[in-house]
């Protein structure tokens, strides 16, 4: 079988950079660099990108080996429908090593076509070193690289306000691209360059925050030998994702000019303030799975397809989700459901074994910024509680007694977090409710304050013990009625 060669595989032609990209893995290569394919393909966008590895040790070599081309596949759940796609991905041109080729990564400073820089360096890369010097080649964190990278530029450009660039970080934190600026304003400090230099980066660059949701297992390693015989080439670089597909980028008009998603298939948002989606998403997609964890594993599930397929499990999550925490957002409702159905569907991906156990972690954290909004919005607009709401966190507070039906749970969280509710459930019920919900540390308010709630999540916690899960949860919407 013939390796995966541009001159035999690629018609793309000679892309001229217009992208350089820090960051060479798996989500990059099935987000970012298949949405400038399509752009590619679908308008004309004509764009090569150069990746930069961010680290010492990377697939860069890999990926030169290939010509900077791989395979993506998606598989996924559309409106009920499964549907898969194979794609080669021909928009990476160079892969350069700046521990390496440190004057290579330079010289892509100086490109006249670069117009852009995108990143994702994992949520721990965007931070500020100290011990980062201008005269290390490269420096060690990545907005060190990059801000060096940038005054290359200036230098090179005379300080033109042309040449100045767009950066797009992808990095999963909020704000993600103000916190860059920040750090980049603190090596320029630190490395004590230039007034110009400063107000050029101020002025002639724009730094975008951005949203990015897609699920990408990654390389098929268990099922290598099944995806090898779709392909007529070797590919050492497979890489599997979700059909699902959003991209929110915080920009105006011109910046919609110059990446017209618009006039592709692809959902990528141009918006003047992403908040609003990423509340949508923490609430909805990332909300419907702390809310569900707890409940789903006490029930006895595994996985979150399972729990959706499930006849209670699965329309326990959907009315939670859509009769409890969609009236509570400031969005259109319309979008808000389609948004929601979407979300069911990717949970219901055949293709994605995703562990209920897995994304157990930290759950009282994620519980605080997650679900409990959504219950407390709802109880203000309401007036009356949200019991769906209410009884999946009674099923947390359950979960964190550590067993269950002769079961061990699978707690994963801060040890004085798995104590506190240790050392509780030696009280009444009515102490252990009032201790835990007034315990400030976790919810940063006194939940003992809301009406109706202390008593509820007593009632749910009995019910739960001594009818399990199902129908302890019918008699508990019973007794509200």
């Amino acid at each position: 079988m013939e390796n995966l060669k541009r001159e035999s595989f690629s018609s793309s032609g000679s892309l001229p950079i217009k992208v350089v990209q820090f960051g060479e893995g798996n989500f990059l290569r099935a987000f970012v660099d298949y949405a400038i394919k399509v752009l590619n393909d679908t308008v004309g966008f004509h764009a090569g990108v150069a990746v930069v590895q961010p680290i010492e040790n990377g697939m860069v070599p890999l990926l030169n080996e290939q010509d900077g081309l791989y395979t993506l596949f998606t598989k996924g759940i559309k409106q009920g429908e499964e549907v898969q796609e194979k794609i080669l991905i021909d928009t990476i041109v160079k892969g350069v090593n700046p521990y390496d080729e440190f004057e290579e990564f330079l010289e892509l400073a100086r490109g006249k076509d670069l117009e852009f820089v995108i990143s994702n360096t994992t949520e721990a890369g965007i931070r500020y070193d100290g011990n980062d010097l201008f005269h290390m080649t490269p420096p060690n964190s990545f907005p060190g690289k990059l801000t060096r990278f940038l005054y290359e530029r200036f230098l090179y450009f005379n300080g033109n306000q042309d040449f100045g660039l767009t950066i797009i970080p992808c990095e999963l934190i909020n704000y993600n691209a103000d916190t860059l600026k920040t750090v980049i304003l603190q090596y320029i400090d630190l490395w004590k360059l230039s007034g110009q230099f400063k107000n050029w980066v101020l002025n002639a660059c724009t730094l975008h925050n951005t949203l990015v949701d897609r699920i990408v297992p990654g390389y098929p390693k268990a099922d290598i030998e099944a995806y090898n015989l779709e392909l007529v080439y070797k590919d050492r670089l497979i890489v599997t994702a979700e059909t699902f597909f959003l991209w929110v980028i915080e920009g105006d008009d011109n910046l919609k000019k110059r990446l017209p998603f618009h006039k592709t298939p692809l959902d990528v948002r141009i918006v003047e303030d992403m908040q609003p989606f990423r509340t949508r998403k923490v609430r909805i997609l990332n909300g419907a799975h702390t809310a569900m964890v707890p409940m789903a594993l006490l029930y006895g599930n595994e996985t979150v397809k399972e729990t959706m397929d499930g006849p209670f499990t699965g329309e326990f999550i959907r009315s939670l989700i859509l009769e409890e925490v969609v009236p509570t957002l400031a969005m259109d409702k319309q979008e808000l459901e389609v948004f929601a159905e979407e979300v069911f569907d990717r949970f219901r991906n055949p293709f994605i074994k995703h562990q209920l156990s897995s994304i157990a972690l930290n759950s009282i954290s994620k519980f605080k910024v997650r679900v409990l909004p959504s219950l407390l919005e709802y109880v203000e607009m309401k007036g009356k509680l949200p019991l769906r709401t209410v009884f999946a966190f009674a099923c947390l507070v359950r979960f964190y007694q550590g067993h269950w039906q002769g079961k061990e749970m699978p707690l994963n969280d801060d040890e004085a977090i798995i104590n506190t509710f240790k050392n509780r459930w030696q009280l009444p019920l009515e102490n252990i409710v009032k201790e835990l919900l007034g315990n400030t540390t976790f919810w940063d308010t006194d939940l003992n304050q809301v009406d109706g709630l202390p008593l509820a999540m007593e009632d749910a916690l009995r019910y739960l013990d001594t009818q399990g899960v199902e129908k302890g949860y019918q008699e508990f919407e019973e007794s509200y009625k």
